[in-house]
């Protein structure tokens, strides 16, 4: 089948459902939560002329938990929330991680903790990379424009089936209500069909039956099977990791760090200045360029981390620089959003 491409003008939540489609997912199951819902809205509509199936879920407990069976089965599976939905689903996450089964979380961050607001936020960067319980990895990708949106939300199957372990889409609020013009590709074939799925419970005819858990109670195979995950988790860190060099050059005098929505803001800051500034962007906040940001901070005189948070990110970015006193933090909690003039102006106050 021939690949083609369509220009289309669409909101980030829209561009998730064009890309989950076209990846071939054909089931769906999610929650209703503001400012994600267009998702969850759309699938129910499209994913009957797919051929697939939607459940909306009692809870975003149910939905990671109907991901995890329609995946146990072989199928290309999604979920999507918003920060606190995606709390709930933690446990399951777990479980998907512990059986090895492929699936994709979308997550369209907002103002926490609690309830909080409906505004976009950065504040689900520990909950996603340093995530629930048992000691498990997974891929995370921060998309920072609609393109990205619909691109990672596409690549987010290939990789699940790749290493047979959930992805996440760590987006926010402004990603999923903005819109852009971005092509779609249409026709692709999946890189790893259903029927290579030889390790699915597709029934046991004509073969031997097989299980899948991560309740592992004889001695010592727990254990085993986490030395296992890790070997895979390494070869995530040496394939998959990815990072944008926004302006770096041998004569950056300073260094934003910055990721999602706040690089993309970061950039016009970088364009305003008349100092020799360099941004890198995790792409995957996990795994994190700490090497790539540890060689372009060597000799700049301060390292700027941005967040719409209280600093999260900035906990990896100290791990990667290693000289504290050279990193300057400017973040907004809540749902605050900066903009390009307020970051410029606090880079030029620092000396």
């Amino acid at each position: 089948m021939s690949v083609n491409t369509e220009k289309v003008f669409i909101k980030g939540n829209q561009a998730i459902v064009e890309a989950a489609l076209d990846a071939n997912c054909r089931f769906y199951a999610g929650y209703p939560i503001t400012p994600q819902n267009e998702i969850p809205e759309m699938m129910s509509k499209r994913m009957r002329d797919a051929g697939g199936v939607f459940i909306q879920a009692e809870s975003e407990l149910i939905s990671i938990n109907l991901v995890l069976g329609a995946g146990v089965a072989g199928a290309r599976a999604m979920t999507t929330s918003s920060s606190p939905g995606i709390s709930l689903m933690q446990e399951g996450i777990s479980y998907m991680a512990g059986c090895e089964i492929p699936g994709v979380i979308v997550n369209v961050q907002r103002g926490g903790p609690g309830l909080g607001n409906i505004a976009p936020s950065q504040s689900d960067y520990f909950q996603a990379t340093k995530p629930g319980h048992g000691d498990y990895r997974m891929i995370v990708l921060a998309p920072h424009n609609i393109q990205e949106m619909y691109d990672f939300s596409f690549e987010a199957f290939d990789l699940a089936d790749k290493y047979r372990n959930p992805v996440m889409i760590l987006a926010d609020g402004l990603l999923g209500q903005m819109m852009e013009n971005i092509e779609l590709k249409r026709g692709n074939k999946p890189k790893y069909p259903d029927k290579d799925k030889k390790w699915a419970l597709t029934g046991a005819k004509g073969r031997h039956g097989q299980k899948i858990l991560s309740l592992l109670m004889k001695p010592g195979g727990l254990e085993a099977h986490n030395f296992d995950l890790f070997e895979k988790y390494k070869n995530m860190e040496k394939d998959e990791l990815r990072f944008e060099a926004f302006n770096i050059n041998e004569k950056n005098e300073y260094l934003i760090v910055a990721f999602g929505t706040v690089a993309r803001i970061a950039k016009g800051a970088v364009k305003k200045s008349q100092r020799n500034i360099g941004l890198i962007r995790p792409v995957t906040v996990w795994p994190f360029p700490y090497e790539e940001i540890k060689k372009a901070a060597k000799n700049v005189k301060k390292v700027f981390v941005f967040e719409m948070n209280m600093g999260q990110m900035l906990n990896d970015v100290k791990i990667a620089v290693e000289d504290s006193s050279k990193i300057e933090f400017y973040g907004r909690p809540g749902g605050g959003v900066p903009t390009s003039e307020e970051l410029y102006s606090f880079i030029n106050k620092v000396k």
